[in-house]
């Protein structure tokens, strides 16, 4: 009996490892998929930005994208992930710089490859990817005259210190406007596209418009993009790309990291599922490009609406009826959207692919509507302690995202500027910056000079 009793035990303790290696292999591989799908949104904005630019600025505006992926990947690696976990409570604690020193140190154990670790790589590599996301937003608004080097620096500044702060302030259970203020954010409305809008707008007013497209009576220029095709399929690979970047803000189920042993939950805790970020995706896209065309019908911006419509609905992305998800997104898309641009360009501000209104303000209005609608929700799980969502916590993490964002970005091409360092000359944006500093041709036959629309 006893000998039994001792292989029942046995054999349920291997069944218990297997199911743990097994659920641990599931939780890896769904993360590990995210990132790939992630990168389509990078592939969306090279299509995106290159489309919306001039004949004489492709390659500029494409390897400019590319060079601010490429370098966001090792300073995200050996300093960014460290920012994370050292400024959850807001500044550092001793506490908090030990966490950080255990799993952000680019020289441990933990930040390299580990047979007993299945969690870190994965999870850094979906933050890299959205650290990457959020410098690439920048970089639609300020193609076709920004200096390389000043762009990448404000790339890295972006995506590897103004971004993580954000995420460890209002994407952590431990961040403090979590804490101090419930502020929710699931889909990253603010951390994400907010940030990354609002530093685009310090980098404007900064950089100023491109030469003709306002003029002495402040009237401005349609600069139009050599192909808009091009610019319209990179939209729509943008939104593919959204399904990673959206699954990724779920923790999987199960694992010792995770919330729960039986279903997803949010960064926060709370509950969640597939089903959920389903509907409201596709509830969202669908009423941004609708909301969009309705009230603009213009190509760019019933694209930019698709984009605009989900990140409008992406703060409570979990937490929608699809029906209101439809509507925050129609509204979004069709009313403030369209005022936005009108008002930005009011203001001499060349934004070129409408970066500031469909990330900066749209992700705004995306935080706030989540003030207004899940109002008394819990926003961590489990913590009687930690206020509930309301709309002046909301209002609060809106005004970080905004400060967050837009005070580097202002401050650092500001200097940048100043010295001279920020912008091209002006025979060089006139000629082009494809023939004079890439150097190379993104059409060198087959298309004549006089394809081009109109300097």
């Amino acid at each position: 009996m006893e000998e039994q009793v001792a292989k029942l035990v046995e054999e349920l303790a291997a069944l218990k490892a297997a199911n743990t290696s097994g659920n641990t292999m599931a939780a890896e591989t769904f993360y590990y998929l995210t990132i790939p799908l992630m990168v389509l949104i990078h592939v969306g904005f090279l299509g995106y930005e290159m489309g919306a630019s001039r004949m004489k600025n492709v390659l500029a505006s494409g390897i400019k994208n590319i060079l601010a992926f490429a370098f966001v990947i090792p300073t995200f690696y050996i300093f960014g992930w460290w920012i994370y976990w050292a400024f959850t409570p807001g500044f550092p604690t001793a506490e908090s710089i030990q966490t950080a020193n255990d799993f952000g140190n680019p020289v441990g154990a933990v930040m390299g490859p580990n047979l007993v670790d299945n969690a870190t790589g994965v999870f850094v590599g979906a933050f890299i990817l959205f650290a990457a996301t959020t410098a690439s937003i920048m970089s639609g608004a300020v193609i076709e005259r920004i200096r390389m080097v000043s762009f990448i620096v404000l790339a890295i500044v972006l995506g590897s210190v103004a971004w993580i702060l954000a995420a460890a302030w209002g994407w952590s259970a431990s961040g403090w406007l979590v804490t101090e203020w419930g502020y929710h954010d699931f889909g990253a409305a603010g951390v994400v596209h907010m940030i990354s809008g609002f530093f685009a707008l310090g980098v404007l007013i900064n950089l100023g418009p491109r030469l003709g497209k306002f003029n002495s009576d402040g009237s401005a220029n349609n600069i139009v993009g050599h192909n808009m095709p091009l610019t319209l399929i990179g939209l729509m690979t943008i939104i593919v790309g959204f399904w990673g970047f959206l699954m990724a803000c779920l923790i999987y189920p199960g694992e010792a990291w995770s919330w729960s042993a039986s279903q997803f939950a949010t960064i926060y805790g709370t509950p969640a599922n597939l089903s959920a970020i389903a509907f409201n995706i596709l509830m969202g896209f669908a009423g941004g490009i609708i909301g969009a065309w309705m009230t603009t019908r213009d190509p760019f911006w019933m694209m930019s609406g698709a984009l605009g419509g989900i990140i409008s609905c992406a703060a409570g992305l979990e937490l929608w009826d699809p029906k209101l998800a439809f509507a925050i997104a129609f509204v979004g898309a069709a009313f403030i959207m369209p005022a936005s641009a009108k008002f930005i360009e009011k203001m001499k501000i060349d934004d070129a692919v409408g970066a500031v209104t469909v990330h900066g303000t749209l992700g705004a209005y995306g935080v706030l509507v989540v003030g207004i609608f899940a109002s008394g929700y819990p926003a961590l799980s489990g913590d009687a302690g930690v206020p509930l969502i309301s709309f002046g916590g909301q209002f609060v993490g809106m005004i970080v995202m905004a400060l967050v964002g837009f005070v580097p970005g202002y401050v650092i091409s500001l200097l940048f500027n100043l010295v001279g360092l920020l912008r091209v000359s002006e025979a060089a944006e006139i000629a082009g910056l494809d023939p004079t500093k890439v150097p190379a041709s993104a059409y060198p036959e087959g298309i004549s000079p006089s394809a081009s629309p109109a300097e």
